[in-house]
């Protein structure tokens, strides 16, 4: 007989982080079938949500993020967990939240230690190759970028003065998106919908003509190299870093002498900051409370939590994309639901002390280990 599955959602600990892993109304599906919710008291009070309304939904609300962690056998979360609750870690436990951790080198080494079953929601990968759980934030986060980047532009926020969609007889401000994938798609959209000049740079032409074709051509497309890159952030207003590879770094693209190059007052935005970036000149995580600094002439945006700015939004967003694969874990377990879902089983990145993320485990320079041969179930 398997362990009875109870979820837990503690308050989000990291800093300005105003979401929570599941909204109400999606807990009161899985008090309807019969699963057990534990929520930490106020961890939705930041996106909107009541303790009163997590009781009428069915779940149980707990004093203390403690006690969520002990009586919990599966930890839903949005970030990572922070250093003061690596000691609430126990073997077999599922700790189910986006890690990113390639750029997080000693929470990996705890949850190796404690031999922790870490489902990254980044990494659940559907057989199509697409990142459903990555998507709904990755929306979020394409859409803020522009929103934040055309206020800074503004001159009382230290920026150029640039209005982004311009006036008749007036150009509109330049958006160069590095990245064409879901942050970049939707990057893009804003950007032409406030009328500036847009242009997509990306090393897969497929995905270029996609965007062209989605967009109805209201952009630019450039194949994206060293050249394209320092040409195109030259004439930018606001940049936009989007490029992410799943389980590893991401890559360095825009170095510091492209940087100088720019035009003072601009502003750039590293969309890729939680997974180290793909801005050079990015040497700092930044906060919503003080999300911008000042460097060569050139204002930076590090914020590795952006879809906090709209906790409400993105609550909804990323509840109502990770229920699925939460009522499967209810439905048969997590030990056998990673044996059921191909994708769930694609989103664990360690599995009782060993690295089973390809990704990783060349970034850590750690051996791997296929987790369909961890579990009994060998995929052909």
């Amino acid at each position: 007989m398997r362990m009875k599955t109870v979820f837990g959602i503690p308050k989000e600990l990291k800093t300005d982080e105003t979401r929570v892993a599941l909204t109400p109304d999606c807990i009161a599906m899985l008090a309807k079938d019969g699963y057990e919710v534990i929520v930490e008291t106020k961890a939705g009070e930041l996106s909107g949500f009541s303790d009163e309304q997590y009781i009428q939904s069915g779940a149980v609300i707990a004093s203390s993020n403690k006690e969520v962690w002990d009586k919990a056998t599966v930890i839903l979360k949005v970030k990572e967990p922070q250093k003061s609750e690596y000691e609430f870690f126990k073997e077999d436990q599922v700790i189910f939240s986006y890690l990113h951790l390639a750029v997080e080198e000693e929470l990996t080494n705890q949850l190796l230690k404690k031999k922790v079953c870490a489902i990254a929601a980044e990494s659940v990968e559907t057989t199509n190759k697409e990142l459903p759980l990555l998507r709904p934030m990755s929306e979020v986060a394409g859409r803020l970028s522009i929103q934040l980047g055309a206020n800074y532009l503004e001159s009382v926020n230290g920026g150029s003065g640039v209005l982004i969609g311009g006036v008749p007889g007036v150009q509109p401000g330049k958006v160069v998106i590095i990245g064409g994938g879901v942050v970049g798609a939707n990057a893009a959209k804003v950007a032409i919908g406030m009328g500036a000049d847009v242009s997509v740079l990306d090393i897969n032409s497929e995905r270029l003509a996609h965007l062209d074709l989605m967009l109805n051509g209201a952009i630019k497309t450039h194949y994206c190299n060293p050249y394209t890159i320092k040409e195109e952030c030259k004439k930018a207003d606001i940049l936009v870093g989007a490029v992410l590879l799943p389980g590893k770094k991401a890559p360095k693209l825009v170095g510091a002498d492209i940087v100088k190059e720019m035009k003072k007052g601009s502003f750039i935005i590293d969309v890729a900051i939680d997974q180290g970036g793909n801005i050079e000149t990015m040497d700092r995580i930044t906060t919503l409370k003080n999300p911008v600094f000042e460097k060569y002439g050139i204002l930076h945006c590090a914020v590795p939590n952006l879809p906090s700015l709209t906790p409400r939004t993105s609550s909804f967003a990323y509840s109502y994309a990770v229920l699925p694969y939460v009522q499967k874990i209810g439905e048969y377990g997590a030990y056998m639901a990673l044996k059921e879902c191909e994708s769930l089983r694609a989103g664990v990145n360690t599995f009782r002390g060993v690295v089973t993320n390809k990704n990783l485990a060349e970034t850590m320079n750690v051996p791997h280990t296929e987790i369909s041969l961890l579990i009994g179930f060998k995929v052909a």
